[in-house]
């Protein structure tokens, strides 16, 4: 088996935990955790941003859908830190072009291939105020996690 084998995670969707919370079922039938890395998403800011980056997950992530996932990190607690990808596209990246998220500076270095592509989603976001960035400065309280 490859390395890139070992990195990648044929899974279901089982259900959407949070903003950047998944649970899945993996091709194996082992069900897991999986935090979206790389980007940051609401928690404690105001609850309508909250709700809309949680429903634009679901949206992205019915249940029962079919996603890869890249697995960059395991913590301690068996939670998988990870990428996911819906016929070939980063939701991740997806959250962050529409608003719904910021892109994490402390985790970005696990998505190295893509690092500009953050970075520019982030910013034509920010320029069209999409989602957060219609705040005048939006809070990422994930910063020191």
């Amino acid at each position: 088996m490859s390395l890139i084998e070992l990195m990648l995670i044929l899974a279901t969707i089982i259900g959407v935990v949070d903003s950047n919370t998944i649970r899945i079922k993996d091709d194996a039938g082992q069900t897991s955790t999986v935090k979206l890395v790389c980007i940051n998403t609401p928690k404690e800011t105001k609850q309508q941003y909250v709700t809309a980056a949680t429903n634009k997950l679901k949206r992205f992530l019915p249940t029962g859908s079919p996603v890869v996932i890249k697995t960059l990190n395991r913590e301690e607690n068996g939670r998988i830190m990870g990428e996911v990808f819906v016929d070939n596209r980063s939701v991740n990246l997806r959250l962050v072009e529409e608003g719904n998220a910021v892109v994490d500076r402390e985790t970005l270095g696990y998505c190295e291939e893509s690092r500009m592509q953050y970075l520019i989603a982030e910013a034509n976001a920010k320029n069209k105020r999409l989602g957060l960035w219609q705040q005048f400065n939006p809070v990422n309280q994930n910063r020191g996690r």
